[in-house]
């Protein structure tokens, strides 16, 4: 049996070591910076995002300000959710996998919420690291850039022929996204779902319980079946 302590546990983990990173990276790396983890095809590159997950973006300021304001709401809800299922005693995979898409979505909302607040700007082009807790940060509540670092270009400096429709003689890289460890709990968190969702799901086959009845009616040679 799961319980909200198991929970609130697997949430605090994914968060510690998904700020821990952030904060490291944000206050060591500068802008673009990367280096090799393991070989060519894991880094750690240092970007930042102003959209959503994986680099998307959703339109400038207000846009920005709204995306924060849904995850903020999606994380109140999460809450609710999470004792709702716990209360219930959902499958516990399932259980783990919601804590994990929630953990995310709290990871990434505390750098739309507080990390414009916390950090200087790591400026595009500029060799200079940002420091933590300046005078004035850049940028105010709400508008925070989510901070991305975990790059896997699996398949690099590979190129599509020059025959090939679209993208011929482009440059084909797999897998291009640069993203963080809330991302990537989200991100398994979904997938695992979607993978196990009959076995998440499923109930027990119910048969069919055959009761008799006990009665104080005498049965003896006068009754008539009829």
């Amino acid at each position: 049996m799961i319980k909200a302590k198991h929970v609130t546990l697997i949430i605090l983990l994914v968060v510690i070591a998904d700020q821990a990173l952030k904060f490291y990276i944000k206050t060591n790396y500068y802008m673009n910076e990367n280096h090799n983890v393991l070989g060519n095809w894991f880094r750690l590159y240092f970007v930042e995002n102003e959209g959503m997950a994986y680099g998307w973006k959703f339109g400038g300021g207000a846009g920005k300000m709204i995306l924060t304001l849904f995850r903020l709401g999606a994380v109140i809800f999460g809450v609710w959710y999470l004792g709702s299922i716990i209360k219930k005693q959902y499958h516990k995979g399932f259980i783990i996998c919601a804590s994990l898409i929630f953990a995310g979505a709290l990871g990434n909302l505390i750098d739309s919420l507080f990390y414009g607040l916390i950090f200087e700007e790591s400026a595009q082009g500029s060799y200079i690291v940002a420091k933590a807790f300046p005078n004035h940060g850049y940028a105010g509540f709400l508008h925070g850039k989510v901070v991305d670092m975990l790059y896997f270009p699996i398949i690099s400096n590979v190129y599509f022929p020059t025959w090939f429709p679209i993208w011929g003689g482009e440059e084909f890289e797999f897998f291009r996204p640069i993203f963080n460890l809330a991302d990537a709990a989200i991100s398994s968190g979904v997938i695992t779902i979607l993978v196990f969702q009959k076995k998440f799901f499923s109930h027990p086959d119910q048969t069919e319980n055959h009761q008799t009845q006990e009665t104080d009616a005498l049965v003896n040679d006068d009754v008539q079946v009829q």
